[in-house]
């Protein structure tokens, strides 16, 4: 059974005996499609995934798109306050959302300050010498 290729620029799958491959004189193979893929990659030095008709190109926009509504719909959205909501001071907004339930307040470990150092052994020493 014949092997198929991949193209290494484009990324389109070429058919058995068709296209072009290029060895570089480091041993790294290149297959390519047409010799618009090789041109591009070899005499103009273009990176695929900055090339709109690669499938490369398609995957870096397609993680782009997966990390970006979140923030850009945060960024874009206007939300519409009422006026009760206007007028309210933030300390007091912050201050509810902040409201602890019992249980938690049960939960929290008291805060315990460290000793100060002890200069009683700095001052024996001092006496012995």
């Amino acid at each position: 059974m014949v092997e198929r290729r991949v193209c290494t620029f484009c990324g389109v799958e070429i058919e058995p005996g068709t296209g072009r491959m290029y060895v570089r004189k480091d041993g790294v193979t290149y297959n390519f499609c047409s010799s618009k893929c090789f041109k591009n990659l070899v005499e103009l030095g273009r990176v695929p995934r900055r090339v709109t008709w690669t499938r490369y190109y398609e995957r870096e926009k397609q993680l782009r798109l997966k990390s970006a509504p979140a923030e850009a719909s945060a960024k874009t959205r206007k939300v519409k306050k009422t006026k009760a909501e206007k007028d309210e001071k933030p300390e007091v907004a912050e201050a509810e959302s902040k409201a602890e339930t019992p249980s938690e307040a049960k939960s929290e470990e008291p805060k315990v300050e460290k000793p100060a150092p002890k200069k009683a052994k700095a001052a024996k020493k001092g006496e012995g010498a």
